[in-house]
């Protein structure tokens, strides 16, 4: 009986140099990516684990005394690096919509990036030592345009120095003093703003008189309670701005801003902002934008009803510098690029008394 074996070829050396040959010439395979919804996710797990650690687990112990007075200015916060994370550099150019790189082109996820990053930056951040009797002391610099009675174009009024003393838990009278205006005591409850006495008519500082703690009307109290879960806080944010005007999602996100401005929220909760300001549709980056300090930056921004809302963050630290609003078509208010508001953070702290600064200091 025939049997039939079967052979198995033989290389000889020079086949084997060639095969090697051939192989250094073929791409590498490829690397599959990770789907945004688990990046985002990735990102999330990791903030989360890094909040739940709480400030102990990220600070060495010190024996040395801390002085209960913080001053802040522009908060410094170390950026965290985290294994696994994708975050968005900041000179980097924001991806276009066809995923390659395009100036002037920035899309969503590359503000989820910016804004996950922020939240990382924030969660490490000191917090805030502000008691219940205490004052919580906000220093800017900030301008809000203006049109005459008879309308016309906007314009932008020189920068000022503003400083407001906020009671902690909302019980007892604060202070806003501007720089070129007499001092307004904000009697509680009462949030400094700006009126308008008919259409047309420039901003006028006043105050309003508030009810209950709220998104829109927070205390410092207020604002420590917020919920740490982005998911749940947006939601929050949704409800309690119902009839502010603008579109809901612009509403959110204005608020958010505010919040971040002209409060001093712990860390967690700041953090938590960030990641629900991530959550928004339509929020976007820019490569550039300046404060009203003149500090530049890398900024998120969202567009609605002409205007663009934009805020601002330190490019190395990703902590928060101000915002800005510009209009971006041309309107009875002004040509497109119109500079209508902008502000600088420049401290946050806790004083015992309104009027007083940060570590005893008069103002």
């Amino acid at each position: 009986m025939n049997t039939t074996r079967k052979t198995h070829p033989t290389h000889s050396p020079s086949d084997e140099r060639l095969r090697g040959e051939l192989t250094e010439l073929l791409p590498p395979p490829p690397v599959p990516e990770i789907e945004p919804e688990r990046e985002q996710a990735l990102r999330y797990a990791v903030l989360r684990d890094a909040l739940a650690a709480g400030p102990a687990a990220r600070r060495p112990r010190s024996s040395r005394a801390v002085p209960r007075f913080t001053w802040i200015a522009a908060p410094a916060a170390a950026c965290a690096l985290v294994a696994g994370v994708v975050v968005l550099a900041p000179a980097e150019a924001p991806a276009g919509p066809s995923g390659r790189s395009s100036a002037g082109q920035p899309t969503a996820s590359d503000a989820g990036r910016l804004l996950s990053r922020a939240a990382l930056a924030a969660a490490s951040a000191p917090a805030p030592d502000a008691r219940p009797q205490d004052f919580v002391y906000i220093r800017s610099l900030a301008a809000h345009a203006g049109r005459s009675a008879a309308g016309g174009v906007a314009t932008l009024p020189p920068v000022r120095q503003r400083e407001v003393w906020l009671s902690a838990d909302g019980s007892r009278a604060g202070l806003l003093r501007e720089a070129g205006s007499a001092d307004s005591v904000l009697s509680p409850p009462s949030l400094p703003v700006y009126e308008l006495d008919h259409p047309g008519a420039s901003p006028r500082p006043s105050t309003l008189e508030a009810g209950a703690a709220s998104v829109t009307n927070p205390t410092h109290a207020y604002v420590a309670t917020l919920p740490t879960d982005p998911e749940v806080l947006l939601k929050l944010i949704r409800e309690e701005t119902r009839g502010d005007g603008a579109d809901a999602d612009q509403r959110a996100f204005r608020a958010i801003g505010t919040l971040l401005a002209e409060t001093w929220a712990p860390p967690k909760v700041t953090s938590a902002l960030y990641e629900a300001a991530a959550r928004i549709p339509g929020v976007s980056v820019l490569p550039s934008a300046k404060d009203a300090a003149g500090r530049e930056g890398v900024a998120v921004a969202r567009t609605a009803d002409g205007e663009q809302t934009q805020w601002i963050f330190d490019r190395a630290t990703s902590v928060f510098l101000g915002e800005r609003t510009v209009l971006v078509e041309t309107t009875a208010a002004g040509k497109k690029g119109t500079v209508l508001g902008l502000s600088a953070v420049l401290a946050k702290g806790a004083a015992e008394r309104a009027g007083e600064r940060p570590g005893g200091s008069g103002a």
